[in-house]
């Protein structure tokens, strides 16, 4: 990523002080009373964000001398978005993807310059998409071909509400087209195919895997990294299998303070450093303990055992969020063709 180690935080800081300077309302550095936060985050996260948030508290109290609680709120990454443009209060907005963070900045709550405020184009974690599958492989599931074969009972969330969802979908038109030669219409007859096994559509990704793992529902999940490896190691141990495809894409769930809402709840300056720190050491470690990829290359050094290699398709192949949301998955587009169940 070409920043060592040390640096990340710095940077990271130092957007706080930028962002703060001259804001009365963002003050929170003489040790006031306590002090709320509400993180908005799609549906993998709380696990994740359970122990970073009291890593936080105790760090920021040991730094400012005040007590600050961070209350979460997870669902399907689209779900959520709407949710703050509807009115949610968000302080912090910890999303899927950039697209539904880009969709409130619209509404004039954050700035639309967004990403350029912490590092990594405000992406402190990576990710990518890889099948969960019983113990066995009773359908001797390797590759992405495999889940149009008839009789194979996919899981994966809605796209419509979920961004991991359009991960997964995006990561299986990218192996559809390069198995094809580009060919567009082929890579979409494919996941037109894969939608046709897909027996529960649920919302967010944590209810696809409560569908596939304690309901019993499929023989493939399509899962977010950290989910299937949360699945295999602390949920089902000796009951599930972890299928790396031969092509993946790279997710990278960013990270925004919700200006506006921050501002008008005094609460700006903990707001962007709460975000600041999980680029720090301590945050890089809590994101590999639960299944994350740190950016960090020391903590991505430590955790890498944990992560299989895999070829990573990005979503700038394809033109960028904006693109690819107006073309499969809003209104009239690619996937409202497609039959569900």
């Amino acid at each position: 990523m070409g920043m060592k180690r040390r640096d990340f935080l710095t940077v990271a800081l130092g957007s706080v002080a930028a962002a703060t300077t001259g804001t009365a309302t963002g003050t929170a550095h003489a040790a006031a009373g306590p002090v709320q936060l509400l993180n908005v985050s799609y549906d993998p996260t709380r696990e994740l964000y359970i122990d970073y948030d009291a890593a936080f508290a105790r760090y920021w109290k040991a730094k400012t001398g005040q007590d600050v609680t961070v209350r979460q709120s997870h669902g399907g990454s689209g779900a959520q978005a709407r949710s703050v443009i509807d009115g949610v209060d968000a302080d912090i907005v910890t999303l899927a993807l950039s697209q539904d963070i880009d969709s409130i900045a619209r509404t004039g709550l954050l700035p639309v310059n967004w990403q350029s405020r912490f590092p990594h184009n405000s992406a402190p974690y990576t990710s990518t998409i890889v099948f969960l599958v019983r113990k066995g492989n009773p359908k001797h599931i390797r590759d992405w071909g495999d889940l149009a074969r008839p009789g194979v009972g996919v899981i994966t969330p809605n796209p419509k509400t979920g961004g991991g969802s359009r991960w997964n979908y995006m990561a299986a038109y990218g192996w559809a087209l390069k198995t094809n030669g580009g060919n567009e219409a082929a890579a979409i007859d494919f996941v037109r195919k894969v939608y046709a096994n897909v027996l529960v559509l649920d919302s967010g990704s944590r209810g696809s895997t409560t569908t596939f793992v304690e309901r019993g529902v499929g023989d493939v999940l399509i899962a977010w990294e950290n989910e299937a490896l949360l699945a295999i190691n602390k949920l089902g141990k000796g009951d599930f299998e972890l299928i790396v495809p031969s092509i993946s894409i790279l997710a990278e769930p960013p990270v925004a303070v919700v200006d506006k809402i921050a501002q008008r709840h005094g609460t700006l300056a903990v707001a962007h450093e709460y975000l600041a720190y999980l680029y720090s050491k301590e945050g890089q470690d809590i994101i590999g303990a639960h299944y994350y990829r740190p950016i960090d290359p020391a903590a991505a050094a430590k955790y890498a055992a944990q992560f299989p290699k895999v070829d990573l398709v990005t979503i700038r192949d394809f033109g960028g969020w904006d693109k690819v949301q107006a073309k499969h998955f809003a209104d009239g587009g690619v996937f409202d063709t497609f039959s569900h169940k």
